[in-house]
């Protein structure tokens, strides 16, 4: 026997969706205040389902970063970043329009939207001051 579904977008559609309107938004427990990336159905920490989408600062601080080689005809090279978020998540993303080589670990980044293999995804930028992106 199937039980009749309702068709309703889980969370990775619903960042998504955030994403494709011009918004950064990650999930954050009522409960617990805490947030959580990525989006879950589920509070990680208290196993919450009563979680709200927020806006976030759009700033944080780079801990990791990787360079992916490609062919100029294919974009040429792009970086790879861990940043820890402002609000205390770890989010992975790319840097697009720095050369590998002005990365660093430990530098403060300003997230945006941009367009990454044809989807909308955060893009980061070099921060110049703490939370302005240069």
């Amino acid at each position: 026997m199937f039980k009749e579904t309702i068709d309703v977008p889980g969370p990775d559609r619903i960042y998504r969706n955030y994403l494709e309107a011009g918004e950064i938004r990650i999930q954050r427990c009522k409960a617990s205040s805490e947030y959580f990336f990525p989006p879950r159905l589920i509070s990680p920490r208290n196993r919450s389902r009563d979680w709200e989408w927020v806006e976030i600062s759009g700033c944080g601080v780079i801990y990791s970063a990787s360079v992916v080689r490609r062919k100029p005809e294919r974009g040429g090279d792009y970086s790879i970043v861990l940043v820890d978020l402002d609000e205390g998540v770890r989010m992975m993303s790319t840097m697009t329009d720095v050369a590998s080589a002005e990365v660093a670990i430990g530098q403060r980044v300003h997230l945006g939207i941009g367009d990454f293999d044809g989807e909308k995804a955060v893009v980061l930028k070099i921060a110049k001051h703490d939370g302005e992106a240069s």
